[in-house]
């Protein structure tokens, strides 16, 4: 198999640490490399849980039997059109894969799960100073939805506005 022939295949369990290493190189490329708290376990229960139905969800790309490359997403619901849609967390491909349409295959296996299922959007986030990932969506036709402003709310924020732990 060769970087313009790759398997896009949904993640599997063994996958898992392939994931938690693409997304330490993510948070590095991110100039975040010390944010990643994720492990394995999280991983784990997150996309294979024991238990219940799985609340995110995975594609790799894998050259020669190695995974070089990720769409990590979970599912919305869009009240104005009535129907889901995939929020697309994370996407990453190694750099030595990069330009090889690894991404734009992970994109369109997402794509391709939008419309078999009758959902509407694909969206995700991208950093404004990260011009080659722009550039790269806006060619496959993404739209910049620059009208919107983010909002996050965690650590003492979110603490306070839980209040204290009832009981």
């Amino acid at each position: 198999m060769t970087s313009t022939d790759p398997r896009i295949r949904p993640a599997i369990s063994r996958d898992v640490p392939a994931l938690l290493r693409l997304i330490r190189d993510l948070a590095e490329y991110e100039r975040e490399p010390d944010a990643v708290e994720a492990t394995e376990a999280h991983l784990h229960a997150a996309l294979f849980p024991v238990e219940g139905t799985p609340t995110t969800f995975a594609h790799v790309a894998e050259v020669e039997g190695e995974v070089v490359g990720m769409a990590l997403w979970f599912l919305t619901f869009s009240t104005w059109t009535g129907t889901n849609g995939i929020w697309l967390e994370d996407l990453y491909v190694t750099p030595e894969q990069r330009g090889s349409g690894l991404g734009t295959a992970l994109l369109a296996a997402l794509a391709e799960v939008c419309v078999k299922r009758g959902y509407r959007r694909l969206e995700w986030w991208v950093l404004d100073w990260n011009a080659p990932s722009i550039a790269f969506y806006e060619s496959l036709g993404a739209r910049s939805q620059s009208e919107w402003t983010t909002y996050r709310m965690d650590g003492e924020a979110l603490m306070r506005l839980a209040g204290p732990p009832p009981g």
